[in-house]
């Protein structure tokens, strides 16, 4: 089954109420004495992948192999920016965003992504739909992150 579009994940909306992820130090409820982030992963996948916003957690189906400058489970993600809010003029935002991630020394080729929490059970966050097959021979793969400007949609997680 072919990538059908970017989405928040719906479990992941839900766990947001539940305080199952944590992406800065702070207090959270659930989690008393517990303030470590908890560590954020993507994990490509091919063609054959079934993830869409109904995936609730990681998956090795349709994970393209492992080798050629991919290890299953993906990259750990850095956040670039805590969770921040924007309330400027018409703004009601909170968002967060995530450092560039690298593959290097990497032949392989991939239809989209998951974001996904591995502290957490592996719970999914988000599913990233790369727009059709993007494939590197024996070089980088860049993943960039939007960061958020205010008034627009460009941070990966964004509440409005």
């Amino acid at each position: 089954m072919a990538f059908t579009g970017s989405a928040m994940c719906a479990s992941f909306k839900a766990e947001l109420m539940q305080c199952y992820h944590l992406f800065s130090n702070g207090s959270n409820p659930s989690r008393v004495g517990n303030t470590t982030p908890d560590t954020f992963k993507l994990a490509l996948y091919d063609n054959s992948s079934a993830l869409t916003k109904n995936t609730t957690g990681y998956t090795t189906t349709g994970e393209i192999a492992s080798g050629s400058g991919y290890t299953t489970g993906g990259n750990s993600l850095v956040i670039s920016t805590a969770p921040t809010i924007d309330t400027t003029g018409l703004n009601n935002v909170a968002y967060i965003s995530f450092s560039t991630t690298t593959w290097t020394s990497a032949s392989f080729t991939t239809y989209g992504g998951l974001i996904y929490n591995s502290s957490q059970s592996n719970r999914a966050v988000a599913v990233l739909d790369f727009g059709g097959a993007k494939t590197v021979t024996i070089g980088t793969f860049t993943v960039t992150f939007p960061t958020y400007a205010s008034g627009t949609t460009a941070a990966i997680i964004q509440l409005q």
